[in-house]
């Protein structure tokens, strides 16, 4: 098998080279991959902040607790950033009430824990219903960047919460629907409608410690290129997201494997075997090209 390592930033004039001698499999390339991984690893970002608001306003406002604040808001988060509440914090809810939250990362870029740069505003609303099993969360962009890149649309969660079993406590899995645009600065334009499906296996018990949750991933989306190519992709294999990963700066997606259909022609994104490291290895037609992710 060959391999061969890539740097993001070299890729694209890498692979026009190495496309245009054999176009191997209609131009699937490694770049490309490193796309996927690009809008992948915001996604997971994205996802981190927006559960954890949803969460600090369900644990902070209901009766026996505090009521949440400012300080409470900001708990995972750098401070670089800041969150504002409609109710006003301090402000129970009441139930049935909207909640709106708008966290702001500024627009010199915010230094997330794992290393990712963000600017821009998140704004994430939901209906206050404490007692509710199930809740629909829907967030937008606001001149959102996360590494340089920009992100646009709207996004909708549905948080359900698991049957209780033997084997597993109740606990939360989140439906992702997605229609958003990702417009990298070479000015290259990505879109991509789909859903991903979340589900903490690890941690939940512990809701004031971020750091040992460990998700699994599922689902499909397409991603349309700017040559209007369309991409189906699968998770074949379910990511693992480990927020552990923090400690060492690098990347939460650690493991799993995302399946590339496109033209008839196929190919895989591996993220490893679990390993805190910010490398994935994209396969087509038996080549191997370790790629890095990241910022």
């Amino acid at each position: 098998m060959k391999t061969k390592i890539l740097f993001l930033g070299l890729a694209l004039s890498l692979f026009t080279i190495s496309c245009n001698k054999d176009k191997e499999s209609n131009d699937f390339s490694a770049d490309e991959a490193g796309v996927n991984a690009k809008i992948d690893l915001a996604n997971d970002d994205v996802s981190d902040v927006v559960e954890a608001q949803f969460n600090a306003t369900m644990d902070n406002s209901t009766s026996g607790k505090s009521l949440e604040t400012a300080a409470t808001a900001t708990t995972n988060l750098p401070s670089c950033a800041t969150v504002t509440r409609v109710p006003a914090f301090g402000t129970a809810p009441t139930v049935g009430q909207t909640v709106t939250k708008t966290v702001d990362f500024g627009t010199t870029g915010c230094p997330m824990p794992n290393g990712n740069i963000l600017k821009g505003q998140i704004i994430i609303s939901f209906v206050y219903q404490p007692t509710a099993t199930s809740h629909t969360i829907n967030y937008q962009f606001v001149n959102f960047y996360h590494n340089a890149i920009k992100f646009d649309g709207n996004k909708t969660f549905t948080r359900t919460m698991s049957v209780a079993t033997a084997a597993s406590p109740s606990h939360p899995i989140v439906v992702m629907t997605m229609d958003l645009t990702a417009t990298f600065p070479d000015g290259r334009v990505f879109n991509r409608v789909g859903t991903r499906t979340r589900e903490i296996v690890e941690g939940y018990g512990t809701p004031a410690i971020l750091i040992d949750n460990i998700y699994h991933v599922t689902g499909s989306w397409t991603t349309t290129f700017p040559n209007t190519t369309v991409q189906t992709s699968t998770i074949t294999t379910p990511l693992v997201v480990k927020m552990s990963c923090i400690n060492v700066n690098k990347p939460l997606l650690v493991q799993g494997v995302i399946t590339f259909v496109r033209n008839g022609n196929t190919a895989t994104l591996d993220y490893g075997n679990g390993d805190c490291d910010n490398l994935a290895v994209f396969t087509i037609n038996g080549n191997s090209y370790t790629i890095v992710i990241g910022n």
